[in-house]
C-alpha cells in the first residue's frame, strides 16, 4: 500500500495494542509517523526502533500539553485518536476523580486534539478518533461512565465531520468490539461472556482494526465522514 507515502501522520496513544499496530500499519505504507504514549517507555522506544516512527511521551488528560504537542507536528495529513482508558464498577462505589480523568482522556482529549489538529491540517486530511461499540450498546453492568464517553464520540464525530468538510477534511469514528489488547486479552476471564453476544466468537485483532484505519485515511476513504464505522464481529448486531 503506497497512498499514503510520505503523508505526515499522528497517531495519540500509540505504544501498545490497536495503537502499535496502527503505527506499525501507517508506517509499512510509507507515512512518516509520530505516535504518543504516556507510561510504556520501553514499549514505545522499541516500537519507533522497530518502525522508524518518532515516540512523543504526552499526557492526554493535559490539555496544554496535548494541544501544543499536536500543534508542533505541522500541517499532519492524518490525525488518529487512540489513547483512551477504562473504568467499570457500580457507578455508586467507582471514584469520582477517576471518571473525571476518564472524560478527559475519552472525550475531551479528541476533541481539542481534532481541532487543534484542523488549525493547520492539509486539505482532504482526515481524523481518525478510535471509538467502541459500547456507544451503541452497554450489555451489562458497570459501563455506564465508559459507554456514556464513547457515546459523546459519536456526537462530535458527526458534528466536526460538518465543521470541517468544505475544506475535504474527514472525521469518522472506529468502533471496535472486543478487540485482544493489555486492556482486553482475548483470553481474560470477560472472553467468554464477550464472545456470547457475538456473531463472530473471537476477540478483533489489533492488525484488523489499523487496515479499516488506512483505508479510511486513503483516498478511498474522501467521502466517508460523520459515520461510525464498527468493526465488532457482531457484537452490537
Amino acid at each position: 500500500m503506497t497512498d499514503l507515502a510520505q503523508k505526515n501522520v499522528l497517531v495519540l496513544g500509540g505504544s501498545r495494542g490497536i495503537g502499535a499496530a496502527l503505527v506499525r500499519r501507517f508506517s509499512a505504507a510509507g507515512a512518516t509517523v509520530a505516535f504518543t504514549y504516556a507510561g510504556s517507555r520501553d514499549a514505545a522506544e522499541a516500537l519507533a526502533a522497530e518502525t522508524g516512527a518518532t515516540a512523543l511521551r504526552a499526557n492526554s488528560a493535559d490539555r496544554a500539553e496535548l494541544t501544543a504537542l499536536v500543534s508542533s507536528r505541522g500541517s499532519l495529513d492524518v490525525l488518529v485518536v487512540n489513547a483512551g482508558t477504562l473504568v467499570l464498577g457500580d457507578p455508586l462505589e467507582l471514584d469520582a476523580d477517576a471518571i473525571d480523568h476518564m472524560i478527559d482522556v475519552n472525550v475531551r482529549a479528541p476533541y481539542h486534539a481534532s481541532v487543534e489538529a484542523a488549525r493547520r491540517m492539509n486539505e482532504n486530511g482526515r481524523i481518525l478518533i478510535i471509538g467502541s461499540v459500547n456507544g451503541d450498546r452497554m450489555p451489562f453492568a458497570g459501563g455506564a461512565a465508559y459507554a456514556m464517553t464513547k457515546s459523546a464520540v459519536q456526537g462530535m464525530v458527526r458534528g466536526l465531520g460538518r465543521d470541517f468538510g468544505h475544506r475535504g477534511i474527514t472525521v469518522n469514528s472506529i468502533q471496535p468490539g472486543p478487540t485482544d489488547s493489555d486492556m482486553n486479552p482475548a483470553e481474560g476471564p470477560m472472553a467468554a461472556t464477550m464472545h456470547s453476544f457475538m456473531a463472530i466468537k473471537r476477540h478483533a485483532r489489533p492488525t484488523e482494526i489499523a487496515e479499516l484505519a488506512t483505508y479510511l485515511a486513503g483516498p478511498h476513504g474522501a467521502m466517508i465522514t460523520g459515520s461510525m464505522q464498527t468493526i465488532d464481529g457482531g457484537f452490537g448486531a
